[in-house]
């Protein structure tokens, strides 16, 4: 999900109902864990479907071993399917365990979703934490405030005993929501986050690093296989990688500096021309980002390239068009990441195809781009707190 250090923005209102949209295996299969995610279609707010949307709320420093895991838990929850795509996994908090749809997030770093104190329409639409109810709910006195281009929340950092699959860390602190504005519509609870503990807004220890500083987890890796096609299969993976998921090699890529999930890229690139991040830029990789975001003015000139057409706040091509595109390379640390128009160019419910990039809201100083699940469902990612790096491989 895309934020800042002070504020975690996403796009407008109609753009958030579209994001997300929103996470080897390790020798001891004991700390293997597959969570699989449940791909969701969402409603797109385009120009024919804003009734709809009211109908819709009714070599390295250690050895990463690989393995498949056919043994792993596995924990699947059915969502319904509308017209864009985001994964959730569930996960459960306290004692006795209650359950909540989340979406693993590696732009961000906290873990939150709803409390019964909450006094927002909002929330009501969602499952809300009883922290009455839980034997193991610790209390603080923090207060947390989170930011969104579509609204805020505001809550309390508790702490409790958080479940993802068979993986528990105790003594998790995490954020109640008591206001909250934004997230209509969202088959999600809450999010949770995967970077950093240095870009948390609560204040406290990320769960990922609780579970392994608890001993969770052997390896402090984690990965996302995101399906193409059907709503179930995808998967994130603690503690190592599973070598199925992918074909080839496993490339790395060094982070920019150690603190975010954030790369160099070289150029981006169609039929061998550079269209975009000309001497290098910045990329952002980002489960929580349904499309590829980057500066409007380069957005614009590669929707001209592919002679796609605005519409309102989309850019759409004759879907009898779409297999005579060409792909859009991503330069990476070398290696070429091509994406085929049959991965940007996706339909919609009225049977229109649409370009699955947006521009970028934030602004920054460098060019950045984000790499959403558009990118990420065709390259398995892996996130390697180890050594600072990302790796990339072609997915199956």
């Amino acid at each position: 999900m895309l934020r800042t250090r002070t504020s975690l923005n996403t796009w407008s209102q109609e753009r958030s109902m579209r994001w997300l949209v929103l996470l080897g295996l390790v020798a001891f299969s004991e700390c293997i864990v597959n969570i699989p995610l449940t791909r969701v279609k969402i409603m797109r707010k385009t120009r024919s479907e804003k009734n709809m949307l009211n109908n819709f709320l009714k070599e390295h420093a250690y050895r990463l071993y690989q393995t498949s895991s056919p043994g792993s838990n596995i924990a699947t929850h059915p969502l319904r399917n509308f017209e864009d795509m985001f994964y959730v996994g569930n996960i459960t908090i306290g004692t006795p365990p209650q359950e909540f749809q989340v979406l693993f997030d590696t732009a961000s770093s906290d873990l939150w979703v709803p409390s019964i104190l909450c006094t927002s329409p909002t929330c009501s639409s969602h499952v809300m934490f009883r922290h009455n109810e839980s034997s193991t709910y610790r209390h603080t006195n923090k207060t947390f405030s989170i930011i969104y281009g579509s609204g805020t929340i505001e809550g309390v950092v508790g702490h409790d005993t958080v479940r993802i699959g068979d993986l528990v860390s105790t003594d998790q602190p995490f954020g109640l929501s008591v206001e909250q504005y934004g997230f209509e519509g969202m088959p999600l609870d809450g999010i949770l986050g995967l970077n950093y503990p240095n870009l948390s807004f609560t204040g406290g220890i990320p769960i990922f690093d609780n579970l392994k500083n608890q001993g969770a987890i052997s390896e402090p890796v984690f990965a996302f296989y995101l399906s193409k096609s059907k709503p179930e299969g995808s998967v994130v993976m603690f503690g190592g990688v599973d070598k199925s998921y992918y074909q080839g090699a496993l490339n790395w890529v060094p982070l920019i500096q150690p603190g975010d999930w954030r790369v160099y890229m070289h150029r981006i690139s169609m039929e061998g021309d550079t269209v975009a991040c000309y001497g290098g830029c910045q990329a952002l990789v980002d489960t929580g980002a349904s499309a590829i975001l980057g500066p409007r003015r380069l957005v614009n000139k590669i929707m001209r390239f592919l002679g796609a057409k605005p519409q309102g706040s989309e850019h759409y091509v004759s879907c009898s068009a779409v297999n005579t595109l060409p792909s859009i390379d991503f330069t990476i640390n070398g290696i070429n990441y091509p994406l085929p128009a049959q991965a940007y160019a996706m339909k919609d419910s009225s049977g229109d195809c649409f370009i699955n990039f947006e521009a970028n809201p934030a602004s920054t100083s460098a060019e950045t781009w984000i790499l959403g699940d558009v990118f990420l469902r065709q390259y398995f990612s892996v996130y390697d707190r180890g050594n600072d790096r990302i790796g990339l491989a072609q997915a199956v």
